[in-house]
């Protein structure tokens, strides 16, 4: 026996929480204003327990508790983990400990308002204090971070977040559901027939245009996650420095890489976001890394060149860079998303 299955339609809403985009895709079109607010109370709850720029987050908190144990949320304690855990699979190449460095590089307040400030710094040399000196204690509940010490969530709490709130949504909706938050993709629920199409660049833009500049391409994700980290999206100018944000905790200062951008598809978008991550910080012979751990990754070097792992889906014969089927010129995809 055999059925037709009915083509689902979209829906697609785009705001900015967390400092970054936000992009919501429901496959049941009646359930997109549902879904957004719920979207929108679980990224209030996390920057209200993540961020590291308001005084009144619970992760600031712990700026002063002078390597006393602190009760923290089951919402922190869960990021907190997420990140623990990222730090441990890279061998501490992403590592939530860099809270110090990130400010000392000017990173310190939403980009926006850091893209604004052109007041020189001076760049210090300096390790990160490691991982391994904050321990969280899932049975109390409590988190212990040593004096001095300020952790920045900013390399998994995203991802993590969008996990999160894909699974929350399909399981309340009963429907197909994408969140992407600045380009951290998770999807959850049954996908469109042919994936969600995700287009994978090195330029940020919005999903609908395709980017003027820059290697591109599309995939078809059906489960998991996607995440695509880069130096060119978020750098900034600071007397005769050009920074970004992806520091290496060995020094403390933005990572010396030869890659432009890295996508890695993984089951969840924490996990792919945290080896894109550690390959930029790992820098060359990362495409064997990321071989040896089975991931399929996509690599742009500096120069433009593309480099794939076993498992990234090869480009269709006539479609150029494109994975999948792309929509017609002018026309949209409304069950789009970027990964930039």
């Amino acid at each position: 026996m055999s059925a037709l299955l009915t083509p689902r339609t979209t829906a697609a809403a785009d705001w900015r929480a967390l400092g970054t985009t936000v992009r919501l895709v429901v496959t049941d079109p009646a359930l997109l204003d549902s879904c957004n607010l719920l979207l929108a109370r679980h990224l209030a709850e996390v920057d209200a327990a993540c961020s590291r720029f308001r005084p009144d987050s619970e992760l600031a908190a712990l700026d002063d508790s002078a390597g006393r144990p602190v009760r923290v949320s089951p919402l922190l304690a869960e990021a907190l983990a997420v990140a623990l855990r990222a730090a441990e699979a890279t061998d501490g190449a992403v590592d939530p400990t860099v809270g110090s460095a990130m400010e000392a590089i000017g990173y310190d307040r939403d980009f926006t308002l850091v893209q604004e400030d052109d007041r020189p710094v001076r760049l210090t040399v300096k390790r990160a204090p490691g991982w391994r000196t904050v321990h969280l204690d899932r049975a109390t509940g409590t988190v212990t971070v040593p004096h001095g010490v300020r952790l920045d969530l900013g390399a998994t709490a995203k991802a993590w977040a969008a996990d999160k709130a894909a699974t929350m949504l399909a399981q309340a909706a009963g429907c197909g559901v994408l969140v992407s938050l600045g380009g951290d993709t998770a999807v959850a629920g049954e996908p469109p027939a042919d994936g969600w199409q995700i287009r994978v660049q090195d330029v940020t833009g919005p999903a609908d245009r395709t980017p003027p500049e820059g290697p591109h391409t599309t995939v078809g994700l059906h489960s998991g996650g996607l995440a695509t980290s880069g130096t060119s999206a978020r750098n900034w100018r600071r007397g005769d420095h050009t920074l970004h944000h992806i520091v290496d905790p060995n020094t403390g200062l933005p990572a010396q890489t030869p890659w432009r951008t890295v996508t890695v598809a993984a089951p969840t978008c924490a996990d792919a976001n945290a080896a894109t991550t550690a390959a930029l910080v790992k820098g060359p012979g990362a495409e064997r890394w990321l071989t040896r751990l089975g991931l399929p990754a996509r690599l742009v070097a500096q120069d433009g060149l593309v480099i794939t792992t076993p498992g990234w889906p090869a480009p269709l014969r006539g479609a150029g860079l494109c994975q999948s089927a792309a929509p017609p010129r002018g026309a949209t995809s409304p069950h789009r998303g970027t990964a930039a």
